[in-house]
């Protein structure tokens, strides 16, 4: 009888503790692979609707968005996490939800200033001067808008049902850690 309880109890104390803020090795960084090429085709299954598959940058751009979303899924799985440790079903959808759509935004606009960066840098003053701060945050800054205008688009209307999709898994995936009595 005692045994019992005793495996009651364990069990119980197993099932409270939250879930871990790092997920497994593969789900990490597999997915954030997968997550880059599901960007990437995003982009170019846009592209290729809009009868623009066949620019001459086209190699560039999937690069920047495959990185963009290794980036996000790197970062924002374990944020998702972390945020919905004791929460249900609904919210963790949410979080993984808004921080993967956030990130992959995010990520993909900075690695895009970057690249906007490298090419108007021959222009620009000497590294560390005052002049130079104002070229790099500007630059950086018309990059990011410049992104949001024309990038942001590449994204739809592909990746929204990616996104939803993928943000249920990851809710759906994430061990329940609260008694039912509890939810």
């Amino acid at each position: 009888m005692n045994l019992a309880a005793g495996a009651t109890g364990a069990n119980a104390a197993f099932q409270s503790r939250p879930a871990p803020v790092f997920p497994s090795l593969p789900l990490h960084l597999g997915g954030s692979v997968a997550w880059g090429l599901l960007m990437a085709a995003c982009a170019f299954a846009s592209l290729a609707m809009q009868g623009r598959a066949q620019t001459f940058h086209l190699a560039m751009i999937l690069l920047i968005f495959f990185a963009g979303g290794v980036l996000a899924w790197i970062v924002a799985l374990p944020m998702a996490r972390l945020l919905t440790r004791r929460r249900s079903a609904e919210t963790r959808f949410a979080a993984h939800f808004a921080l993967l759509s956030l990130g992959t935004i995010a990520a993909t606009a900075f690695l895009f200033a970057m690249d906007y960066r490298l090419f108007y840098a021959q222009w620009h003053h000497p590294f560390g001067t005052r002049i130079w701060a104002y070229q790099f945050v500007f630059t950086a800054v018309g990059a990011v808008y410049q992104f949001l205008v024309m990038g942001l688009r590449l994204y739809l209307p592909v990746g929204l049902p990616i996104l939803a999709g993928a943000s249920l898994w990851l809710a759906r995936s994430m061990p329940p850690h609260m008694p039912p009595h509890m939810r």
